[in-house]
């Protein structure tokens, strides 16, 4: 059964290389894109100043930024240790 979280939020499968940090950081990354989804459709509606709106998703892109930061994602790309 379709819920409406599913309806207003679609999680897509993850297709990079599986191991833990790079599923917390596409989790991330997807939340990321949802709320700024949010953010715009709020600004488009008038209940959002732009100038609030680009702070807010500055804000989020900070958050992002650091928690890819702190998984690691992307250190070391051609490890061939990780290809296993």
């Amino acid at each position: 059964m379709l819920r409406t979280q599913d309806f207003l939020s679609p999680r897509h499968r993850f297709y990079g290389q599986v191991n833990p940090e790079n599923l917390v950081f596409n989790a991330n990354l997807q939340e990321f894109a949802d709320r700024v989804n949010y953010i715009s459709c709020l600004t488009t509606a008038g209940k959002l100043s732009a100038f609030e709106a680009h702070a807010q998703i500055q804000q989020l892109w900070q958050n992002l930024d650091r928690s890819k930061c702190q998984l690691g994602v992307g250190e070391n790309p051609f490890d061939s240790s990780d290809l296993n």
